[in-house]
């Protein structure tokens, strides 16, 4: 490493002590200029200056391009027609942000958060130490948090920004120190429990020439509903629109008039076309969801607003309080999508000038696969690959086509089923906890099963490595007694309460049927007198052995009533389940083939 980098790097240290997580009050400083010097600066005579702000979210370790559906985006054709185009992976990713920043004297890349967390077997494998030395690569500047950051708690966290071998498993190179993160992460509405204080950075300060932007990152407040209880212990998570308000009144007192929040929760745009114009019929009406109040109640202070969470792309106008027209984006997930704002900076206010929408711009632009890849990125992998190779080219089982699980958008996924089938396999043996039926989440599904070999173990091989992609949390599976009634609550829950605005369907095991009429609300979506198991209505006053995550058993996604299980009984992990599956159920002669979707039926 060159002295600059060094100088860099202890400049960019962010001090997060793993159990005491200190105060971060005095540890906002400037960041470095570093790789922001790209360039002449032709413009510091002039009143106004042209930043450009690079973004990205969710790019949740997927350093190699995504495989099946999960690696394309939909776009939007002059016909008005759609097609899906390859993208992503960080080899084209870097590529895409270098080509990007040139002519840009003033350019600075920020992340929306949930860069680490629910990654494939490459990054997931290493506690993501291979994602983070991508994106210092990839000269990534700052970054929010985000749930997912949260996934192996705070002093997990803590190591990935400041360094260290992993407390359990040690350095994986010979010779090699993990070095941490080279950019800061922000979490302004993250706090200790016990002493109130940020657990990390709350806001940053880019500086060039005179040009200062602040960077305040929050996570959604909803974050504990969504880890597991061990990854936010001895946190409190707090209002987005508060704590950005709060940091932005800070930041104005110190000079600093130019402000991005950072924020990682979301919307849905009224297309899934990454070009989709979400500002027509009017500013911001192509958009719904959790961003739309937060981007309404956020301080005029803020210019522009970088989401994620969603993993949807878009490139909306909301009016801030005072009726002003400001950017909020999302650039997808997974690297296929990165989002080119230009901020037009007023040397003499000190402020983005907001006076029209063309004043801040923004485009959505796909990472395509057909450009030159980042030889530095293609090494990077190369090098961990080669480390993960004996664990994850190892056969788990085969199978005959695609089997669907991140790429449906149906309720009832293949994959979905798959997976229930094989906690419900492997829990149902007294021994095992006598489960009866078996509950999945659907965010836990991560990836498709795709039949293309993705290196050379052959077409139809699902190797560790895949099925690692698929649930890569390694939760360990609970047994529970529930009785019908909480069952059925469950259920319900599903489409009511905090999942109604955007409805969580749990993948069910063979047995478990219902319907689901979307044409009524809230709880009444779930027909409880449709509620079977094996042709047989569920009884509300009988108790059923229940087989689910550790995250669902915990009342995790806004399922209160599957936290109300009793007579607990801990199994093996849900990957263990998931490859003993496959090895039990497919051969070479005999593979797997996707299993039906008819245990939910749905009325539209």
């Amino acid at each position: 490493m060159s002295a600059t980098s060094q100088k860099n790097r202890a400049s960019r240290r962010v001090l997060a002590a793993a159990a005491g997580l200190a105060t971060v009050g005095a540890l906002v400083a400037a960041m470095p200029a570093g790789a922001d010097d790209r360039g002449a600066d032709r413009h510091a005579s002039g009143r106004t200056v042209d930043v450009q702000l690079l973004s990205f979210n969710d790019l949740h370790g997927n350093l190699e391009p995504p495989a099946g559906s999960a690696g394309s985006v939909t776009e939007k054709q002059a016909d008005g027609t759609t097609k899906a185009v390859p993208a992503g992976g960080v080899e084209y990713l870097a590529t895409s942000l270098r080509t990007a920043r040139e002519g840009h004297p003033y350019s600075v890349t920020a992340a929306g958060g949930d860069m680490v967390g629910a990654s494939p077997l490459l990054s997931g494998l290493f506690h993501d130490e291979p994602t983070i030395e991508a994106l210092n690569g990839l000269d990534l500047d700052v970054s929010a948090v985000g749930n997912h950051e949260f996934d192996e708690g705070a002093t997990e966290l803590g190591r990935l920004q400041n360094g260290g071998c992993h407390p359990a498993e040690g350095c994986y190179e010979p010779g090699k120190t993990f070095e941490g993160a080279d950019f800061p992460y922000l979490a302004a509405n993250v706090t200790n429990e016990k002493t109130g204080k940020p657990i990390l950075k709350p806001y940053t300060v880019w500086k060039k020439n005179g040009v200062k932007i602040g960077f305040i990152g929050v996570t959604l407040e909803g974050t504990p509903n969504i880890v597991t209880a061990n990854g936010v212990k001895g946190l409190k998570f707090h209002d987005e629109i508060e704590t950005v308000n709060k940091y932005a009144k800070e930041l104005d007192r110190q000079g600093v008039r130019s402000i991005v929040a950072l924020i990682h929760e979301g919307g849905a745009p009224a297309s899934t076309a990454y070009n989709y114009d979400c500002d027509s019929p009017g500013a911001g009406d192509g958009i719904s969801g959790p961003i739309v109040d937060i981007a309404k109640g956020i301080t005029p202070k803020v210019d522009a607003l970088v989401t994620g969470h969603t993993h949807q792309a878009y490139v909306c106008t909301v009016p801030d309080p005072a009726g002003k027209p400001r950017m909020v984006t999302s650039a997808s997930s997974f690297g296929k999508i990165y989002t080119d704002t230009t901020l037009t900076y007023d040397r003499r206010t000190k402020d983005i000038v907001r006076t029209s929408v063309k004043s801040v711009t923004s485009t959505n632009h796909v990472v395509h696969r057909d450009q030159a890849k980042a030889t530095d990125m293609t090494a990077l992998i190369a090098r961990w690959n080669t480390l993960a190779a004996p664990i994850s080219n190892r056969p788990q089982g085969f199978i005959s086509a695609d089997i669907n699980g991140r790429g449906s958008t149906a309720p009832e996924k293949p994959l979905g089923n798959l997976i229930a089938d094989a906690q419900l396999e492997g829990l149902a043996p007294a021994d095992k906890g006598g489960a009866q039926i078996a509950f999945m989440n659907p965010g836990g599904i991560r990836s498709d099963l795709v039949h293309a070999a993705s290196g050379s173990e052959g077409d139809g091989v699902v190797t560790y490595g895949e099925a690692f992609t698929v649930q890569p949390f390694t939760n360990m599976m609970n047994v529970v007694d529930l009785t019908g009634a909480q069952l059925i609550t469950a259920l319900q829950q599903q489409v009511s309460g905090s999942n109604a605005a955007s409805p969580k369907i749990l993948q069910i095991s063979r047995g478990l049927t219902y319907t689901l009429d979307m044409t009524k609300a809230g709880a009444d979506r779930v027909v409880a007198d449709s509620v079977k198991l094996n042709g047989a209505a569920i009884d509300p006053a009988a108790s059923y052995r229940v087989a689910m995550n550790e995250f669902l058993a915990g009342g995790g996604d806004g399922f209160a009533a599957l936290g109300q299980g009793t007579d607990k009984l801990v199994g093996a992990s849900d990957l263990d389940l998931f490859n003993a599956y496959l090895a039990a159920h497919s051969t070479a002669a005999a593979p797997l083939a996707p299993p039906a979707t008819d245990r939910i039926t749905v009325i539209k």
